[in-house]
């Protein structure tokens, strides 16, 4: 590594608020949710899904309705998260893949600020991010869902610090394990997209998946009964995101909204003019970064390639970013997938166009996934169903947002948006320019059978990640 980008990836490690400072910054309780869409919570607008301490924080904050992810897979998501970088700019763009240890995860900043900073539940960030906390509990100390463990982290937290907390459950990722916990959602009450089969197998699976978010709500409930019985609500932000969209077909690991788009509110009322606003404001994971370290008046680094918007928490109705990019990688199956996205369009470029685009593998061994095999072998799949099996796929996407909010019809030959396509191509292509993402030959292969979801035989290895040859990890993109 180059010493001056290792200059500027230290520069703030020694940040210390000035004396007094500590017990006057917020608490921040940073929650992520495992495989949620973001339109499968209530406040956002899903009538049927049980979510009331959710909506409730969203009515006492700020709901975004414009927030993306860089990327719809697991580890890559939260690793982007934590550095403020793209993926293939962290050296872990694929899935399984630690966050190195020379990237600096933006917890250690506020670690050596002085905040007390704990991980609780589902970490898949590695062990060198690790580093970052005072304390870590990782899913065999923290329950079966990561929830557990929560509230008594906030119990065993110094009292002289402001505390950071990254609470992350595994619900709703598969296998179900909520389906006995409280009462479970009914099939018959479910919202199936018009890209699953609407069969009774399906709407079951879709109703575990409702009841792995209710127990999520729940435990996100107890921690704001904690934070009011210790006395520090008000001075507490709470954050609540999921990593990447659910995991059924053609949503978890996909770059339309339904994988990128995440649920995204933040609650703090000493810091929010205006609580149960909405924003339209586009925002990018990589932005939460440096967003959450000005609110804890903490110097950011140069490395970060996100930008601030905690002036959204006061106007939330200012404009913020004109486009959001975001990537699909090595996530069980061969893949290299970039997007950009304005309010008004969806541009996908695929560079694997040989290839089908089911999604994760354990969507592939769902019942909705069979579902949509027995209409695919009767011949009866309607277009939308058809897109998971495709191939070849089209090189290029284009979704008019306004008139097709699923994505569902590609617009990319069509004259009429030529100029739209030509101008999205343009930014796309600039982007990957600027952050040096590179399209290696030799990509991890499949690891799993793309019709059973199984795992395949023989000796797995990985090949080349993007970035890797071309310097990607040491960008410093401009402000």
């Amino acid at each position: 590594m180059q010493r001056s980008f290792l200059f500027f990836m230290l520069i703030g490690l020694s940040a210390q608020p000035a004396a007094g400072q500590a017990l006057k910054r917020p608490h921040i309780i940073f929650i992520i949710a495992d495989d949620v869409s973001w339109n499968d919570i209530g406040c956002y607008g899903n009538p049927f899904v049980r979510t009331p301490h959710i909506d409730k924080i969203a009515k006492e904050g700020i709901r975004f309705e414009n927030a993306f992810l860089t990327i719809s897979s697991c580890s890559p998501s939260r690793n982007s998260i934590l550095s403020g970088r793209y993926p293939h700019n962290t050296g872990a763009a694929e899935l399984h893949t630690p966050l190195p240890e020379d990237q600096v995860p933006f917890p250690l900043l506020l670690k050596e600020s002085g905040y007390y900073t704990v991980q609780a539940g589902k970490s898949h960030f590695g062990a060198p991010a690790l580093r970052a906390f005072d304390k870590a509990y990782e899913l065999k100390e923290a329950g079966t869902g990561g929830e557990e463990r929560w509230v008594r982290c906030l119990r065993e937290r110094p009292r002289d610090k402001p505390v950071f907390a990254w609470f992350a459950s595994t619900d709703a990722h598969r296998k179900w394990q909520a389906d006995d916990f409280d009462t479970p959602h009914d099939p018959d009450k479910v919202i199936v997209p018009p890209y699953l089969a609407d069969t009774r197998s399906t709407r079951e699976d879709i109703a575990s998946y409702y009841n792995e978010i209710s127990r999520l709500d729940h435990y996100v409930g107890e921690v704001v009964k904690e934070l009011r019985a210790q006395g520090i609500e008000k001075n507490t932000l709470i954050l609540i995101m999921a990593d990447n969209g659910r995991p059924f077909p053609r949503d978890k690991t996909r770059l339309y909204d339904s994988g990128i788009k995440t649920p995204f509110i933040i609650k703090w009322t000493e810091g929010i003019n205006n609580p149960g606003s909405v924003s339209e404001s586009m925002i990018s994971a990589v932005d939460i970064a440096p967003t959450l370290l000005e609110i804890a008046s903490v110097e950011s680094i140069r490395a970060i390639q996100g930008k601030s918007f905690r002036k959204l928490l006061s106007n939330p109705s200012l404009p913020f970013r004109e486009h959001v990019f975001a990537e699909h990688n090595w996530h069980d199956y061969e893949a290299y997938e970039r997007m950009v996205r304005t309010r008004e369009f969806l541009y996908i470029f695929n560079a694997r166009p040989s290839l089908s685009n089911q999604g994760p593998a354990d969507s592939n061994t769902s019942p909705s996934f069979d579902d949509l095999k027995k209409l695919r072998d009767e011949g009866r799949l309607t277009a939308a169903q058809n897109d998971i099996f495709m191939a070849p796929r089209p090189y290029e996407e284009l979704y008019d947002n306004a008139k097709d909010p699923m994505q569902l019809v590609n617009l990319a030959s069509v004259p009429e948006y030529r100029e739209a396509l030509e101008q999205l191509r343009a930014v796309l292509h600039q982007w990957q320019k600027e952050t040096k993402d590179n399209i290696p030959a030799n990509l991890t292969t499949d690891w799993f059978d793309r019709e059973t979801g199984e795992r395949l035989r023989g000796e797995k290895v990985r090949g080349e990640m993007p970035g890797s040859a071309t310097g990607a990890t040491e960008v410093i993109l401009k402000p």
